[in-house]
């Protein structure tokens, strides 16, 4: 993200684990502001901090509507996982 090489990096879940504590805010902040200007950056999972959605351009959420696991199909690999 830093060395210019990249132009979009993803941090999957990344919000689940600043939701769990398992990483520091204050150093994912700093990341996201020293970041390079051509870096797009996506940031997934749910309960995202407040601090990161005023730092975001863009926050979307998505929403269950209707998924097979409710009518007991299990997790497929590749699939869910």
């Amino acid at each position: 993200m830093l060395s210019g090489r990249y132009d979009l990096v993803i941090f999957d879940e990344i919000n689940i684990a600043l939701d769990y504590g398992l990483l520091p805010l204050e150093e994912v902040l700093q990341m996201l502001e020293e970041r390079l200007a051509q870096a797009d950056v996506v940031l997934t999972g749910r309960n995202a901090p407040q601090e990161i959605i005023d730092a975001a351009d863009l926050v979307s959420e998505v929403r269950e509507i209707k998924h097979p696991y409710c009518n007991g199909v299990r997790a497929r690999k590749g699939m869910e996982f």
